[in-house]
């Protein structure tokens, strides 16, 4: 079913990532499929079948050639930073090529607890989940760049989030999940060759148009990129009302995608500093402080 596996990512070094096993759940259910999407990247849709879908889509079973792994980031959060973040209930199945010839990465969202879960349960309660499919689809249906959403199932598990609710894993699809807390990720413990083997990684995947540049003037120019980049993709999201809700570096990608959708929502009517976290108290990621 699923397209074979480049595995760039897990072919860097052992301190980028932790190797993990997405945790079995009870009674995996497919509930929503992105079935052009699918055939965008390349999957064999001929014998679909729902129940078989579903135990892909939960990671009860890793498809053939993917390599599991939890990536390493940090991240500056509501202007304090941590030096190890890390996807605390992700799981990076790989790379595939789509029709295009363009790297995309499969990620399970919710597979359960990793090394780098802090005490989380590394599960998503089915509210967040449909909210990620349906704002990513209506994001990328708008033309603002963003991860994509493919598949989701619930889990047949119970998750509480302060009250009981049913368990879901997300699949998301990215340019890639390499975020600007990657790269802090490895600067915070003076690892110069981390970020330098990062930015080479980097270059190649998504920028080879700068593989030209001296090594030193192509870093400079990887950076100028990224914020050009990113400045485009927030002017995009001023443009349609969208309101983000948590702009931390760890959520914020190099390749210029909209990633992780917590407490966002568009605004009805303009509202300068309309703010949907709850724990923003402040207002520091409202609308009007995103550009």
């Amino acid at each position: 079913m699923f397209p074979p596996f480049t595995l760039r990512y897990a072919r860097l070094p052992s301190r980028f990532y932790e190797s993990f096993e997405p945790v079995p759940v009870s009674d995996p259910r497919l509930i929503a499929f992105n079935r052009p999407l699918a055939e965008a990247l390349g999957f064999d849709l001929a014998s679909f079948d729902a129940e078989e879908a579903a135990v892909w889509f939960s990671g009860n079973v890793v498809p053939q050639g993917a390599e599991p792994l939890a990536q390493a980031y940090a991240g500056h959060q509501f202007g304090g930073f941590v030096p190890r973040l890390g996807d605390g209930r992700a799981v990076l199945l790989g790379e595939v090529t789509d029709r295009a010839g363009q790297l995309r990465d499969i990620q399970l969202k919710g597979a359960g607890r990793t090394p780098f879960s802090r005490g989380g349960d590394g599960r998503a309660p089915l509210g967040p989940v449909l909210r990620e499919y349906l704002v990513s689809e209506a994001m990328h249906a708008m033309g603002v760049p963003t991860t994509r959403a493919l598949a989701a199932v619930t889990t047949g598990e119970t998750v509480v989030r302060g009250l009981p609710e049913p368990g879901a894993i997300l699949t998301r699809v990215a340019a890639s999940h390499i975020r600007v807390g990657t790269f802090q990720y490895f600067a915070a413990r003076g690892d110069v060759e981390g970020v330098r083997e990062l930015a080479e990684h980097v270059i190649e995947r998504h920028y080879p148009e700068l593989d030209v540049d001296q090594e030193g003037e192509r870093y400079l120019s990887l950076l100028e990129v990224v914020m050009t980049r990113q400045a485009a993709l927030i002017a995009k999201w001023m443009g349609v009302g969208f309101i983000h809700g948590v702009m931390n570096t760890d959520n914020t990608a190099i390749s210029g995608e909209t990633i992780d959708f917590g407490p966002c929502a568009f605004m009805e009517q303009y509202e300068p500093q309309m703010v949907f976290s709850s724990i923003d108290e402040g207002g520091r990621y409202a609308y009007a402080n995103q550009p």
